[in-house]
């Protein structure tokens, strides 16, 4: 199963594509290789032989008052196949029609040879490579040289002399199968050889980062979240596919400890919404049962102090189960800013009346320093008054009889600042960094004062989705204060 594995990889894969396109074009040079020596051979052997023809005519001559002269082929049958016997001489009439020959044997098949090879040749004088009719293998090509006959100055024809026999030929073609068997046997084996293992030598080092990836990847699908490719020495788009994958790592990481962490915070909720949706559900329960077994026994004072006792708790449940929902559509982003601009003096005056008649109950001073020349700000109108409420609720709430609550707002900058300041026994150093978390409270024997631990932390959700920060200021046993900033409108003239 691994030699599979390994064989069908990609490193072999083009290793062997590799070696096949070395065969191909190993197989193509030597084709090419040998045509082209032959050509060499053929041109250089014409050009060596350029002028024999017209040396020949110095010897004898070929017509003798315009008749073929016999005596004179004969001579030049003997004395060519002394010298050279692979030459053929034919005597040509100015039509190309084959008037007589010389060969060693008697296979001549044409009765006559194109002639335009001839004239071509003679006028370039031997100087290019031309091929013309080999009158013994008819449709082949063959080389050449030539002259004109001529007597009395009237051209009675051509001396064509071909320069490879049929014999050569055969012999090259014998000579020529056994140059491709020693090539393919030693140069180019020992050549592939060599090219295949340079080129594999090269395959394994450009794999190398391809490689890295692959077990960064088989690392990371085995569960080792942390597995990150090294992105020095990646090039190309090798870099792109590896800071592609480190980013959706790392995006894959946060987003598991971001469901671990909502995982974390759902058993939270469960364990906290269970404890304290109990409480007033319980102390309800008990004075409904208080009021139906107890129902003839009791006075009106009574009956009227349970019934009291009961809507309190239920006020209070009701209270718990909205700022729930509003914390949990908060938390799953299901709440958007509108932001618009507004006067936020306005928002503090209105707020502050709301809450005087509470304030009153308890013996507490509300007082405001709001300037009248505040400029507008921006932000969610709605979300911003809930924040100033829960603020001024939870001031309320902590603060003593014959306290004070101080609302104060004023322009730093471009910002508007907003400060919620009351008097009490303050926040212990200890808790203040846990304040804003979702139902952490200060305890009842700190405070005094039992709370349901959701209002702080709407505060700091709302403030987060408009990213504005809020600071806290506490001192034991004289005050505590909470500010925010919120940036000025465009539309301030």
């Amino acid at each position: 199963m691994q030699k599979t594995k390994i064989w069908k990889s990609l490193y072999w894969r083009i290793s062997m594509s590799f070696l096949l396109i070395l065969l191909l074009l190993g197989l193509a040079y030597i084709f090419i290789t040998t045509l082209a020596s032959n050509r060499y051979y053929k041109e250089t052997t014409q050009r060596l032989n350029a002028h024999v023809a017209e040396s020949m005519l110095l010897e004898v001559s070929p017509f003798v008052n315009g008749e073929v002269n016999k005596d004179a082929l004969g001579k030049i049958m003997h004395s060519m196949m002394a010298v050279n016997p692979t030459i053929e001489v034919y005597l040509l009439d100015p039509e190309g029609k084959i008037l007589s020959f010389v060969v060693l044997d008697k296979k001549v098949k044409l009765n006559s040879v194109d002639i335009a090879p001839v004239k071509q040749f003679l006028i370039t004088r031997g100087d290019r490579y031309i091929e013309g009719d080999d009158p013994r293998n008819p449709g082949q090509k063959t080389i050449f040289s030539a002259t004109e006959v001529k007597e009395d100055g009237n051209l009675m024809g051509y001396v064509y002399m071909v320069l490879a026999s049929e014999k050569h030929e055969n012999i090259a073609a014998a000579l020529l199968g056994s140059y491709w068997l020693k090539v393919s046997t030693n140069a180019f084996v020992i050549t592939l050889l060599a090219a295949f293992t340079i080129g594999l030598i090269l395959i394994w080092f450009l794999t190398k980062n391809l490689r890295i990836i692959i077990r960064t990847f088989r690392k990371f699908e085995e569960g080792d979240l942390l597995a990150r490719i090294p992105e020095k020495g990646m090039k190309g788009e090798l870099a792109t596919l590896s800071s592609t994958f480190n980013k959706m790592a790392d995006t894959i990481l946060r987003n598991i400890d971001e469901l671990k962490e909502v995982d974390s915070l759902r058993r939270e909720l469960i364990a906290n919404v269970s404890h304290d949706l109990r409480s007033p559900l319980a102390v309800i329960h008990g004075y409904i049962e208080t009021l139906m077994i107890k129902d003839e026994n009791l006075t009106s004072e009574e009956r009227q102090k349970y019934l009291k006792i009961i809507l309190d708790g239920s006020d209070r449940l009701k209270k718990l189960v909205s700022d729930l929902f509003e914390l949990s559509k908060l938390e799953a982003n299901q709440i958007k800013p509108n932001k618009e601009p507004f006067f936020i003096n306005e928002l503090l005056a209105d707020a502050a009346n709301r809450y005087n008649l509470i304030a009153e109950k308890k013996h507490i001073a509300i007082k405001s320093d709001i300037a009248k020349t505040i400029p507008m700000v921006e932000a969610d109108v709605s979300l911003i008054e809930r924040v100033i409420q829960n603020l001024l609720s939870n001031a309320l709430q902590y603060t003593p009889e014959n306290g004070e609550v101080k609302l104060e707002v004023k322009q730093v900058d471009k910002n508007v600042e907003v400060n919620v300041e009351n008097t009490g026994k303050g926040i212990p150093a200890e808790d203040l960094p846990h304040i804003f978390d979702r139902y952490y409270k200060v305890s009842k024997e700190k405070s005094g004062i039992e709370g349901t631990g959701l209002g702080l932390a709407i505060v700091k959700k709302i403030l987060d989705i408009h990213n504005i920060p809020i600071q806290v200021r506490s001192k034991t046993n004289e005050f505590t204060s909470f500010s925010f900033t919120i940036p000025q409108s465009g539309l301030n003239y």
